[in-house]
């Protein structure tokens, strides 16, 4: 059985915030009918980044519509990034969520509680590895030695693993800052950091207001999956409800793949970012909500041994281990 590790300091404080200032204004969209008893009985806490398809099922609240008839509610938690998400997950603070390949890597080498339930294909332009306009790096062999900013463990940090091999470099040529995106941009402009690896919308907004560069992104590496966790209880215990959340996900998915510009339109007041810049990282990724395949399992126990190869994880993983399968949820799935 897995252990359930304590959250580090830096972690608990993510947390902490995510469920205060954000948890209290997480919005349960089911209606407020209790008095009547039209409440729906269970409430289902999901953690989304702005970024993700989940972002977009809130802004339509399609999927509260969709879990409803489930009896379901749902409290939505916003996450900075991946690891602090699944750390909300390993705490039972959360039910499912949405994150790049690396965080449930580390997770899982680091005992975290949790299972795969669903997967996306990345987009191969929806992070890189940035520069600021000004400087003198135009490559990435040209990083060595130099200090770059990203978040431990998240998609960031399996770019900069790839892109460092791809150049003949090793990931200790470099000095990595592990900073939250946030804190990451503060560096960047301060000039405090060389290069600043950052998925969208944080790329697409570094690119935008401060013209940064990019050096390199997934265009000629492998592009590995994003996925959907859930507790392993969860997912045991309700599979209707995984499966009624993937479906919405697929539909919604494609619908957005067709309306890059409604789709930015719908969800730019609700994440408080220009509705210019939202389209571009909507158009830099191409949805299609699956079940987690054997081939997504190959592909993500690639990402597992990159990192432990590279000694950023203190154990070699099974991925397969932590997989959640459902033969009738993956084929109720893809007939959406």
């Amino acid at each position: 059985m897995a252990r359930h590790t304590p959250i580090s300091l830096h972690i608990a404080a993510a947390l902490l915030a995510a469920l205060t200032t954000l948890g209290a204004s997480a919005q349960s969209t089911s209606g407020n009918g209790s008095s009547n008893g039209s409440e729906p009985a269970n409430v289902l806490r999901i953690g989304y980044q702005k970024s993700g398809l989940l972002a977009i099922l809130k802004a339509q609240g399609s999927l509260d519509e969709k879990l409803k008839p489930l009896g379901y509610s749902i409290k939505w938690f916003e996450f900075p990034a991946g690891p602090q998400l699944l750390e909300a997950l390993n705490a039972n603070s959360l039910d499912f969520g949405y994150t790049g390949a690396p965080p449930p890597v580390f997770a899982q080498a680091g005992g975290v509680r949790f299972v795969y339930v669903g997967a996306e294909p990345s987009g191969r332009h929806a992070e890189a590895i940035l520069v600021r306009s000004d400087s003198t790096l135009h490559s990435v062999a040209e990083l060595k030695g130099k200090r770059v900013a990203l978040q431990k463990g998240s998609s960031s940090n399996y770019l900069l693993l790839e892109a460092l091999k791809k150049a003949g470099l090793r990931y200790e040529d470099v000095r990595p800052v592990y900073l939250a995106p946030a804190d990451a941009r503060a560096a960047f402009e301060s000039g405090t950091v060389d290069a600043w690896v950052i998925w969208d919308p944080y790329y697409a907004s570094a690119q935008q207001a401060l013209k940064a560069r990019a050096l390199a992104d997934y265009s000629d590496l492998n592009s590995p999956y994003n996925f959907y966790e859930a507790t392993r209880d969860f997912a045991q215990q309700h599979p209707d409800v995984i499966g009624a959340i993937l479906g919405q996900l697929r539909i919604t998915g494609l619908w957005v793949n067709d309306h890059p510009v409604e789709t930015a339109a719908l969800i730019a007041p609700k994440v408080g970012l220009d509705q210019k810049l939202v389209e571009t990282w909507v158009r830099r990724y191409p949805y299609g909500t699956t079940a987690v395949t054997d081939e997504i399992v190959r592909s993500q126990q690639i990402v597992a041994d990159a990192f432990y190869g590279a000694r950023l994880i203190p154990q070699k993983i099974t991925v397969k281990d932590n997989v959640w399968q459902n033969r009738e949820v993956a084929a109720s799935v893809a007939k959406q």
